[in-house]
């Protein structure tokens, strides 16, 4: 699959001509860092001037690309297409302990999550052997580039946790309740990759503080028109369902998450 979905030429292929795609013959997916995408808080480096990952203009709010580091404004929103859902439990050691990867992840039927018990506080389970897992929704998503050509699709991971596995269960009822005509005087449910999405930031609350979550709404449901863009997003949907994504190169971002509750 193609990293960007171009919908219309600007001229550029009358320039490149045959060398189309020429350089990354060995290059695979297996290769490239998937982008996660994240909602940058209070304490995100990217809004705190003087540190290294700060970026210039980036506010609390804003959505972040991690590889690209483009922020999208978080009351707008940002396209998304969900191309392919998992939930596990990533098993972590306290922050500031111990490597940045997590020591190990964990699918919803291991053992292993049975022995943990809750914290009274926050959404942790906290394991025999000192470290905690938690629960966490996976969206293997296609965004739309700020930037380059108009109507590019990118591949990145959106992960929700904590307070967000509501609003994570929100757009999965969403997703599952979506019907279209079947041609047969019936109904079908499309494809998780056949509609797109708009994702916003909002600033949420409850007694231990305030932060910014997600709010998702349905922007349309693809029709012929989206034909490319939907090949594009049913190859994601192969790639990642056949394990050939990688998002190791994120690891570390994704413990660095400072989402407080």
């Amino acid at each position: 699959m193609s990293n960007e979905v171009i919908k219309k030429d600007t001229g550029s292929m009358a320039l490149f001509g045959d060398d189309a795609a020429k350089g990354f013959e060995n290059m695979t997916q297996e290769d490239m860092a998937l982008p996660f995408v994240r909602i940058l808080g209070q304490l995100s480096p990217q809004v705190t001037e003087g540190d290294a990952k700060y970026i210039e203009g980036a506010k609390p709010g804003m959505i972040y690309n991690t590889v690209t580091s483009e922020c999208f404004d978080g009351k707008k929103g940002m396209k998304v297409i969900p191309c392919y859902y998992k939930k596990d439990y990533p098993e972590w050691n306290d922050r500031g302990e111990g490597p940045s990867a997590p020591a190990a992840v964990h699918l919803p039927n291991s053992p292993v999550i049975a022995t943990g018990k809750r914290e009274s506080t926050g959404s942790k389970i906290r394991l025999p052997n000192g470290n905690y897992i938690e629960e966490t929704a996976s969206y293997y998503v296609l965004i739309e580039s700020k930037s380059g050509t108009s109507g590019a699709y990118t591949p990145a991971l959106i992960t929700m946790k904590s307070t967000q596995l509501q609003v994570s269960k929100k757009w999965n009822s969403m997703m599952k309740t979506i019907q279209i005509a079947d041609g047969k005087g019936g109904f079908a449910i499309p494809p998780m990759h056949g509609v797109v999405y708009n994702l916003q930031s909002v600033l949420q609350k409850n007694d231990k503080g305030s932060w910014y979550g997600w709010s998702v709404a349905q922007d349309r449901i693809m029709g012929q028109a989206d034909k490319n863009l939907y090949i594009s997003a049913k190859d994601f949907n192969s790639s990642v369902s056949k394990g050939n994504v990688q998002t190791k190169a994120d690891v570390e971002e994704k413990a660095k998450d400072n989402t407080p509750y």
